[in-house]
């Protein structure tokens, strides 16, 4: 049975599986069947359009990031190789086949139940994190039992952290009755809330970087389109500095800048096609409140694709590429280099940038915080997942003394949790257990007031900046 889901989450990927989910939940809350195949098509068209956009746009940038990280003559023993070889890895494990369908199980269990309000089976794909973390304690103890734990503890933990940000991410993101709950990205939100609010008593949100503003600034040089042209120039010319006596460096420089203008002009609109698809379900849903009094409001997990080319999402990570790259050269005992993944880098910061709403200056702070904490742990964990991968058939590219993703294993928490686990202490086990029971408990009794309390910060984010605008009229 494991290998059948595996199999076909294989050959139909996201695209086709998360469709077929919303089809079914749709005919569940009394929609249409037509309401619901159109739903369900276009949430697939959306999924396809993330998928398409980000590929084309990755190859592209992907030579000049690695460009720039070979011309600074950096010999890190650990070597990013990228998201997509962990969950390779993550695939290849008994243990990790194990969670496959164990965690589908909980996961569902848990939600019928109303023990949470995140229907997290519709991201299916992104349990490869858990699976990861798993595999590599198993690797390190070979103990089966604590390595499925772990998972499950982990699983626990990113619920939490998904009631917590949901309706925040789907307020801002603009995809009704959804939120994003990939482990690896999730966890950044009690660093994310906790500088946020120390940024703002610092007088940071003062400090008005987003689009909009820069847009009313500069003017046409401000639209999203323009700063994305000019961004991808000083990308490219980052990754061309020793090439700007060539033609083919000049032409890979403007190649990048219309590339990520060609990003920020098209993801909007294929982000509205897939919004549209849960505009359904959250009509659906306000019909059952309405007829049947009061009703639970539960979020739907969509794919970290959703959120990558928003506007304020995509430059912030793009500034954030060449600030990680310099701080792992330079940051004493960091031994990790990341390269491959520099580019997933959007992706890693979605809850800081909705958690500040947009602020791109508070955002690079915490998103430099998140991402430098990440090579430490990288540095700490990478061994054991080089043996993991080495254990299922991974060959190590060439110079590479060890490999990791920088995407996936910059995770502060599920880190913390696999080093605990690693102690095999039943003490500090059973405290990492008591700190998730005491926080779920919070979270569970104080839902709304801490929905309430992140929608008011983007609200302060958002009077700052027309108090901003007052003052220069």
């Amino acid at each position: 049975m494991l290998e059948l889901l595996s199999s076909i989450m294989e050959a139909f990927g996201a695209a086709i599986v998360v469709p077929v989910i919303i089809f079914f939940i749709a005919l569940i809350m009394k929609v249409k069947p037509k309401k619901a195949f159109t739903a369900a098509l276009n949430a697939g068209i959306g999924l396809t359009g993330f998928n398409m956009i980000i590929g084309a746009y990755s190859p592209i940038v992907t030579p000049v990031v690695q460009r720039m990280v070979e011309e600074t003559g950096v010999n890190l023993r650990i070597l990013d190789t990228g998201w997509q070889a962990t969950s390779v890895v993550a695939y290849s494990t008994q243990v990790g086949m194990i969670f496959l369908g164990l965690g589908l199980l909980l996961q569902l269990i848990l939600f019928v139940l109303k023990y949470t309000n995140i229907f997290m089976p519709s991201d299916l794909w992104n349990n490869f994190s858990f699976m990861l973390w798993g595999s590599m304690l198993y690797i390190a103890t070979g103990n089966l039992w604590l390595a499925i734990g772990l998972m499950v503890l982990s699983n626990l933990y990113s619920l939490v952290f998904s009631e917590i940000v949901a309706k925040r991410w789907s307020t801002y993101y603009g995809y009704p009755k959804c939120t994003m709950t990939a482990p690896h990205h999730i966890c950044s939100v009690p660093l994310a809330i906790g500088m946020d609010w120390v940024l703002t008593k610092l007088g940071a949100n003062k400090v008005q970087w987003n689009p909009e503003k820069i847009q009313d600034k500069l003017g046409f040089l401000g639209e999203p389109t323009s700063l994305g042209f000019m961004l991808g120039l000083l990308l490219g010319f980052a990754g061309n500095f020793m090439r700007l006596d060539t033609m083919e460096g000049w032409g890979e420089i403007v190649t990048v800048g219309i590339a990520t203008a060609a990003i920020m002009a098209i993801f909007p609109k294929i982000a509205g096609i897939f919004a549209s698809a849960f505009t359904t379900i959250t009509d659906a849903s306000k019909r059952t409140a309405k007829s049947g009094g009061k009703d639970r409001v539960w979020y739907l997990a969509i794919n970290d694709a959703a959120g990558y080319g928003e506007t304020a999402t995509l430059l912030t990570g793009m500034l954030l590429m060449p600030i990680i790259l310099v701080l792992a050269i330079i940051l004493p005992g960091n031994e990790t280099l990341p390269m491959v993944d520099l580019i997933a880098i959007p992706y890693m910061i979605e809850l800081i940038i909705c958690i500040s709403n947009g602020n791109i200056f508070k955002s690079l702070i915490s998103g430099t915080i998140w991402c430098v904490g990440g090579l430490y742990m990288i540095t700490a964990v990478a061994p054991i997942f080089t043996e993991v991968a080495l254990d299922v058939g991974v060959n190590l590219p060439e110079g590479a003394l060890l490999i990791c993703s920088f995407a996936v294993m910059t995770n502060h928490i599920m880190g913390g949790l696999f080093l605990i686990f690693m102690t095999q202490n039943p003490l500090w086990i059973g405290l990492s257990i008591v700190a998730y029971i005491a926080m779920y408990i919070f979270v569970r009794t104080r839902r709304e007031a801490i929905h309430n309390y992140l929608e008011r910060q983007a609200e302060l984010e958002a009077n700052a900046q027309m108090t901003l605008e007052e003052g220069t009229v």
